[in-house]
């Protein structure tokens, strides 16, 4: 039976689940939610908020993208690894998924979810929090880069870093002292899993609250 991702092009988290995906080559079949009402009731019912994206392998379902990472790593490996075998390097894989998630991704959506509540007048405070809140990971990140280096391979980083530091720098742009964290966006960005997401999602761009920027 085919692998099913439900999901949506412009979704960041999303991008995290296909960009292991795409790195593998792995067959699956995509359902975009909002094109099909089955799909939107379907999603209610088997998230606990309701959200996306969600891995049907055969009667299994997996919510949550780095969930449906850690499962595609296990039940659907190919040469790009997402997990390393190194218990040790899985560690600090893990903590940087989490890094980016919970301070990067989650301060960006902090300033979209402002703009979604009032698109003309978002509120100020929330706008600076989620701001400083970028600039403080931003600079752990690059501290991080001075003294540790990345996997070489696809792994669950990539996959949470990608999509993350994607979005981050249209609400909010690396600055000039974080070279490293800059440099990783632009390879990250450069890396045919990746590339395809990008391209995948361009037609939505409208759909960011804040509006997108003229790049990447």
């Amino acid at each position: 039976m085919n692998l099913v991702l439900i999901g949506h092009p412009f979704s960041s988290y999303t991008w995290k689940a296909l960009i292991a995906l795409y790195a593998n080559g792995t067959n699956f079949i995509q359902r975009i939610f909002g094109e099909d009402p089955d799909v939107a009731a379907f999603v209610q019912a088997a998230h606990p908020a309701g959200k996306f994206p969600i891995l049907l392998d055969g009667d299994a379902r997996i919510i949550e993208a780095t969930a449906i990472i850690e499962y595609l790593a296990v039940h659907h490996p190919g040469p790009a690894p997402l997990i390393p075998s190194d218990p040790g390097e899985a560690v600090v894989v893990r903590m940087l998924d989490r890094v980016f998630d919970n301070y990067v991704m989650a301060n960006m959506q902090r300033i979209v979810s402002a703009y979604l509540k009032n698109r003309s007048a978002p509120d100020p405070a929330e706008l600076a929090a989620g701001r400083d809140g970028l600039l403080r990971a931003y600079h752990w990140l690059e501290s991080w880069l001075s003294a540790n280096r990345l996997p070489p391979d696809i792994s669950l980083i990539t996959c949470a870093a990608a999509p993350s530091l994607f979005y981050a720098d249209w609400v909010e742009r690396i600055p000039a002292d974080c070279p490293r964290v800059a440099s990783l966006r632009a390879e990250l960005l450069g890396l045919p899993a990746v590339v395809r997401c990008v391209d995948e999602a361009r037609p939505y761009r409208d759909f960011f609250p804040p509006g997108a920027p003229e790049r990447d």
